[in-house]
C-alpha cells in the first residue's frame, strides 16, 4: 500500500515537471518566432523605405517625369470654363438665372469672384512679385519667371459690374488646360487659315497689324446649331480674342496663372436654351466634340 502511494506521489511530480519544463519551451520557441518576424518586418519595412526614398530622390518636384506625348495628358489642350453650376449639378453644364434677380444670379457672380481672386491679388500665390513680368510679344518672359495677367482689360466683365450678369449680357471666362512643356503652333499666316475656322475669326486675325501679335492661340465662340446662332447674339472675346503665346510654354513656374479670356454675350434672347462651343485655334490643337478636345460646350438660359 505504501509503495503503491509512493508511486503515484512520484509520478504525479515528474508530470509536474514535465508540464512545467513544456511550458517553459514552449514560451521560449513563441518568444523566438516573435523576435524572427519583428526583425524580419523591421528589415522589411527598412528597404522599402529605402527604396521609395531612392525613388524620390529621380523625381523633379517641378517637371513631371512623363511629358507630352509620353504622359496621359498627351498633346492636345482642351478648354475649361468658368463659372460652373453649383456642386449638386457637378456633371451639368448649363448656365441658368434670372437677370433680375440678384439671389438667383448671386451664385454666378459669386462663384466668378472666387476664382479670379488669384488674379486679383498675385502676391498671395507662391512665388508672385519676385517673378513676375509684365510681358509683351517681344519682351517673352525669363527663365524663372510668370508673366502677369492684367484684369483691367476685362471690361466690362468686371465684379463692380456683376460680370454683365444683371443685364443679362453675362461673361464666361475660359482657359486653356495646362500641358507641360507644351508649345503652340501658331495660325499666324494669313494665307493660311484653316476652312473651319469661322469668318469673323479669320477677319480678325488680318485685321491684326503687327505679326508678332499673330503668335496667339485664338478663341472663337458661336451658337452650336443655327438656332443657336439665331438666338446667341454677338459675342466679344475680352481682350484679345485669344492667349497670347508669350505665356507658353508651361513649366509650373511658381505662381504662374493661366491666361484667360472673357466671352461677353451682349444680347442673347432669353426665354430659350442656347448651346454654346468654344474653340482654340492653333495648327496642333485637334477638335474632336466627343472627346471634348480642343474646344467647350455649355448651355446659356436666361429667363
Amino acid at each position: 500500500m505504501c509503495a503503491t502511494r509512493f508511486r503515484l506521489i512520484r509520478g504525479t511530480e515528474s508530470s509536474r515537471a514535465c508540464i512545467s519544463t513544456g511550458s517553459r519551451g514552449l514560451s521560449a520557441f513563441v518568444r523566438k518566432i516573435g523576435l524572427f518576424y519583428l526583425i524580419f518586418y523591421g528589415v522589411l519595412a527598412a528597404l522599402v523605405a529605402i527604396c521609395f526614398w531612392g525613388f524620390f530622390q529621380t523625381l523633379d518636384p517641378r517637371r513631371p517625369t512623363w511629358q507630352l506625348e509620353a504622359s496621359i495628358i498627351g498633346t492636345n489642350p482642351g478648354l475649361g470654363f468658368r463659372p460652373l453650376p453649383p456642386p449638386e449639378n457637378v456633371e451639368s453644364t448649363l448656365i441658368w438665372y434670372k437677370g433680375t434677380d440678384r439671389n438667383n444670379y448671386g451664385h454666378w457672380t459669386d462663384a466668378l469672384t472666387k476664382f479670379l481672386k488669384p488674379y486679383r491679388t498675385p502676391g498671395g500665390t507662391p512665388g508672385r512679385g519676385a517673378n513676375i513680368h509684365n510681358c509683351r510679344y517681344d519682351d517673352p518672359p525669363k527663365p524663372g519667371q510668370v508673366c502677369s495677367v492684367d484684369v483691367q482689360n476685362w471690361a466690362p466683365c468686371t465684379a463692380e459690374n456683376n460680370f454683365g450678369y444683371h443685364t443679362s449680357s453675362p461673361c464666361i471666362f475660359l482657359k486653356l488646360n495646362k500641358i507641360f512643356g507644351w508649345r503652340p503652333e501658331y495660325y499666324n499666316d494669313t494665307s493660311d487659315l484653316p476652312a473651319k475656322m469661322p469668318e469673323k475669326l479669320k477677319s480678325h486675325i488680318k485685321s491684326v497689324g503687327n505679326p508678332a501679335e499673330r503668335n496667339t492661340v485664338w478663341v472663337s465662340c458661336e451658337g452650336e446649331n443655327p438656332a443657336d446662332q439665331e438666338n446667341v447674339g454677338p459675342i466679344n472675346v475680352i481682350p484679345r480674342q485669344g492667349f497670347p503665346g508669350y505665356y507658353y510654354p508651361y513649366e509650373n513656374s511658381e505662381g504662374y496663372l493661366s491666361p484667360l479670356v472673357a466671352v461677353h454675350f451682349e444680347r442673347p434672347r432669353t426665354g430659350i436654351l442656347i448651346n454654346v462651343e468654344c474653340k482654340a485655334w492653333a495648327k496642333n490643337i485637334i477638335h474632336n466634340r466627343n472627346d471634348k478636345l480642343g474646344s467647350v460646350h455649355f448651355e446659356l438660359l436666361i429667363d
